[in-house]
């Protein structure tokens, strides 16, 4: 529950971060309002925050607000504002995000800035939402409490191998004997040996296994000498590394997962980054689409794909009958079509390229989120 608080806690901050980051002040009034209010407040007033003589509604140097309120009742219309953004921006700025998002992409990059919400904005509101309704998911919850046994489940499963090592080493020692026993006589011992190879060969793999598997508040002997890269030990630190990265994660599990989410949403920006070097590789020859057209395509398409995530997936977690496979069938088919269109108009793209780019985009997306998820575990295992 501590953990759910918190997450919505942080939905709540990044709706005021996607606030602030750009929008026109709540207070601002229309042109009419402004027009008959510019004689009573504006016409003969100074800026309360540079001092420079007010010709307009808005200080025309610092871009303060000539009136401002001082009331509890104004300071919750700014809070109610921050946080779901209730001036005309979202409002445009969302249907054209899901229907035409390559439109959306390519009038942002153009100079449109003041109709929508800028990219950057609407992704650290939508990363934000995205963990505060995951975190309350079953399956979420489900990894956290299967999280607890892992300490009684790697004590449980070296306890196995080493009766299975133990079982295996009483009949390699039997074999032993009834091989030396037929060789004494002359007789044959194909059948022996081969069964004896084969015992041998599974004691190898339980010993394999038994080294790289924690052992119940201890550390591994073997995985602390000798870990195998390419066939050749290890240097010192990094079996010493490794072996404290696996000892942190069985020592305390549930805090690995904490660790882990938490990441996941203060370096949810890395995607960003992660993602430019394989848009770039789409479009490299095409010299009027440099890495800000690319960071924009980007961002945006990630707010789309946390959006998606937050619609549908409670359908998915908590859904019955058709509901279910119906979302996750949307969360399957839903992306590609939106990356096609993204792509299409976004870069004036024919049908056939931007179907070849759209089906690269999905093997980027796979590799970035593979280096994505070990950052993550990098973070979650560090101690």
């Amino acid at each position: 529950m501590g953990m759910d608080l918190e997450a919505a806690g942080d939905a709540v901050t990044g709706g005021l971060v996607a606030g602030a980051v750009e929008r026109k002040p709540w207070w601002r009034p229309t042109r009419a309002k402004a027009t008959a209010h510019e004689s009573d407040h504006h016409a003969h007033g100074a800026c309360l925050d540079c001092g420079t003589q007010l010709i307009g509604p808005h200080c025309h140097v610092c871009g303060q607000a000539g009136h401002l309120h001082s009331t509890m009742g104004g300071f919750a219309h700014e809070l109610l504002h921050g946080v779901f953004h209730f001036e005309g921006k979202i409002w445009r700025t969302l249907p054209m995000l899901a229907f035409h998002p390559g439109q959306l992409t390519r009038r942002y990059i153009d100079g449109e800035r003041t109709k929508f919400v800028g990219p950057m904005a609407l992704f650290l509101f939508s990363v934000f939402l995205l963990f505060a309704v995951v975190a309350s998911l079953p399956a979420i919850k489900g990894a956290e409490g299967m999280a607890e046994g892992l300490s009684t489940g790697f004590g449980q499963a070296r306890e196995q191998m080493a009766t299975g090592a133990a079982n295996q080493r009483r009949l390699i020692a039997r074999l032993e004997q009834t091989r030396a026993a037929l060789a004494s006589t002359g007789a044959p011992t194909d059948a022996v040996d081969r069964r004896l190879a084969k015992a041998r060969t599974d004691l190898k793999g339980i010993e394999s296994a038994e080294a790289v598997l924690p052992g119940r508040g201890e550390a591994s002997p073997r995985l602390t000498t000798k870990v195998q890269m390419g066939g050749r030990p290890a240097p010192a630190d990094v079996n010493s590394w490794f072996q404290e990265r696996i000892e942190h994660v069985r020592e305390n599990p549930k805090l690995f997962l904490y660790k882990m989410k938490s990441a996941g949403y203060k370096y949810s920006w890395a995607l960003i980054p992660i993602t430019l070097p394989f848009i770039w590789l789409m479009f490299f020859w095409k010299r009027r689409f440099g890495l800000y057209d690319h960071a924009i395509f980007a961002t945006y398409s990630l707010a789309f794909m946390s959006l998606l995530t937050v619609v549908v997936s409670p359908f998915a977690s908590y859904g019955s009958g058709i509901a279910v496979p119906l979302s996750w069938a949307a969360l399957a088919i839903i992306p590609p079509i939106h990356m096609y269109k993204q792509l299409r108009y976004g870069y004036a793209l024919g049908r056939i390229g931007a179907a070849v780019r759209m089906m690269l985009l999905l093997v980027f997306v796979t590799i970035a989120a593979t280096l994505f998820s070990l950052l993550l575990l990098y973070l979650g295992a560090a101690g």
